[in-house]
């Protein structure tokens, strides 16, 4: 294994690619020229008719892409996600990948682009990780409609009898703005509104972005906007956004937003990129609409569920699998040297700072005692049913030793596994994991959910802390159990739960690693995205609205004099 000791950035890369017009990456999946709305030159919208259009064709074979619990800076799992899907397609599979859209908060933040990396990414990047063609101002201008309507009536004679102190409609803005957490509206004089306590959720948690990722049709989708909760009377029972007139200019806002995105990689292989709520605050996967267009479009559907095995993935079995009715043929599983010698709690790594010398030195026995959090999260995509195989991506200075150790942790656990080199080498650096990605995928596969639609929403979350996270238990504040008791009295209690917490660990704490045992689910509240359709826990020190850090990527994104952005990624 050898890398280039000089490697472009993500930025020139993509700026020497060689792009091949939408109308022929369409003709790749199947899709004619009158199923392709353009938007400039290389990104383009696809009508929803294809839907109908391709429902006769064959079903690609269906493969979600997990991690192990990252690290602060991430292990690559967009990168290995287009680079497998170029992979099949130069092993002879025509593949089709599906991927979230990147928010602006992180992307100004501490994560920069995020469009894969090297020679295994989707172009153009700088359009992608910024505007793209507006879904994201779509998502925020519709949440905040309703939210102007919510306080229009307020303000109009509060018909609906709306307890000012149980609101739960918030705003939302597509910037990291810890500033906007908690605010006071209305202030001024009786003009101005009625005055009360409010705050910001970042876009990518907004419930409309979760709605949008899971509706299958427009019509859905409006269905949705009307059974939003936006708050409570004083007697406890819900008010929608029907109920104030706001569900219908919210889907006129989105109506367009609906049709996924069309791109390509550096290979050429198609890509659809649509809806991005966040895997730790949301249910973290791509739209049902992009999937459905896309399993008809070749033989391989690869698509990406956002962090570990214990937050994304779970989420796409239990809560987008339910939405679509698609059910996965395999999963692979990211992980990398780095990131298990983490797991091994001998190192700290933070975020924008180098990385420790010691963590970069040949040590299989460190990747070893990490081995336990690649073991759980292999047992994650299990207990729902999927074969899988596990992914090693491997960086400058990891040494065979540590990769062989990986793949000895994989096989013990009775799992395949590959060495990717994807980001030096672009889809030939994981043909080994096609090939295994293929294999898995002609396994019988056995899905299930983790939970039944009966059980209680108490359950729900247990069964997700004790089998998933290996919690000992749930522990839950009192006002999140007097929510979860209004929610199942209001008639919620069937719809699946999507749990925030922490990224950093299979626990609630960061400073966790591993796979730690002995420890309980704190709940801290319950939040109700019924349009959605799903029940929405927050644990530990979870936050809605991250902020910035020190030295952020805004500090340093800029434009050269002829226009092109600098230091994206």
């Amino acid at each position: 294994m050898t890398f280039p000791t000089t490697v472009p950035t993500d930025l020139e890369i993509a700026r020497n690619a060689a792009l091949k017009p939408l109308d022929e990456i369409a003709e790749r999946m199947g899709l004619g020229r009158h199923l392709i709305e353009g938007y400039g030159e290389h990104v383009a919208k696809i009508k929803l008719s294809a839907i109908d259009e391709l429902s006769d064709r064959p079903k690609a074979k269906y493969v979600v892409v997990s991690a192990v619990t990252p690290t602060p800076l991430g292990e690559g799992k967009t990168t290995t996600t287009v680079g497998l899907g170029q992979a099949l397609n130069q092993i002879g599979k025509r593949a089709t990948i599906a991927l979230r859209q990147p928010s602006m908060g992180p992307t100004f933040g501490i994560k920069g682009g995020a469009a894969g990396g090297g020679y295994s990414q989707v172009v153009p990047m700088d359009v992608l990780n910024l505007h793209l063609t507006g879904d994201f101002h779509a998502v925020t201008a519709a949440h905040n409609m309703l939210a102007a309507v919510l306080d229009n009536h307020l303000y109009q004679g509060n018909a609906s009898g709306l307890d000012l102190h149980s609101i739960t409609w918030r705003r939302v803005l597509d910037v990291n703005d810890r500033a906007l957490r908690n605010i006071v509206i209305g202030l001024g004089s009786r003009t101005d509104g009625v005055p009360r306590q409010s705050g910001f959720d970042i876009t990518a948690a907004s419930e409309v972005m979760a709605i949008f990722a899971l509706s299958r049709s427009l019509q859905e989708m409006r269905e949705r906007f009307g059974r939003i909760v936006v708050g409570y009377t004083r007697s406890g029972d819900p008010v929608t956004a029907e109920q104030i007139g706001g569900a219908g200019a919210m889907a006129a806002i989105m109506r367009d937003a609906l049709k996924p995105n069309l791109l390509q990689t550096l290979e050429n292989t198609p890509v659809l990129v649509h809806a991005g709520p966040f895997g730790n605050i949301a249910h973290g996967n791509s739209s049902v609409v992009a999937d459905l267009i896309g399993i008809r479009g070749g033989d391989f559907l690869v698509t990406e569920a956002g962090f570990g095995a214990d937050m994304g993935a779970e989420r796409f079995f239990n809560i987008k699998c339910r939405a679509s009715g698609l059910v996965p043929d395999a999963a692979v599983v990211v992980t990398t040297v780095r990131a298990l010698k983490a797991m091994s709690g001998r190192h700290t790594i933070v975020p924008g700072a180098p990385l420790p010398p010691a963590l970069l030195e040949e040590n299989p026995d460190e990747v070893h005692e990490g081995g336990a959090n690649l073991r759980k999260q292999i047992d994650n995509i299990r207990l729902h049913g999927v074969p899988l195989v596990v992914a090693i991506n491997a960086f400058p200075g990891d040494h065979p030793s540590e990769h062989a150790a990986i793949a000895e942790i994989a096989a013990s656990e009775g799992a395949r596994s590959a060495v990717c080199t994807h980001f030096a080498d672009g889809g030939k650096g994981a043909r080994e994991l096609a090939e295994a990605v293929v294999e898995a995928a002609d396994e019988p596969a056995e899905f299930r959910f983790l939970y039944p639609d009966e059980a209680s929403l108490r359950e729900k979350i247990e069964a997700v802390a004790t089998k998933v996270y290996g919690a000992e238990g749930v522990d839950y504040d009192p006002a999140a159990a007097r929510q979860l008791d209004t929610y199942e009295r209001n008639g919620f209690g069937t719809l699946p739960v999507c749990i925030a917490k922490t990224h950093l660990s299979l626990s609630s704490d960061p400073a966790l690693k591993g796979a730690p045992t002995g420890w309980r689910l704190p709940v801290r509240e319950v939040r109700a995205s019924v349009g959605a359709g799903f029940i929405y826990p927050i644990c530990g020190d979870m936050r809605t609205m991250p902020g910035l850090s020190a030295d952020p990527a805004a500090h340093h994104i800029d434009i050269d004099a002829d226009g092109n952005v600098l230091n994206l990624s």
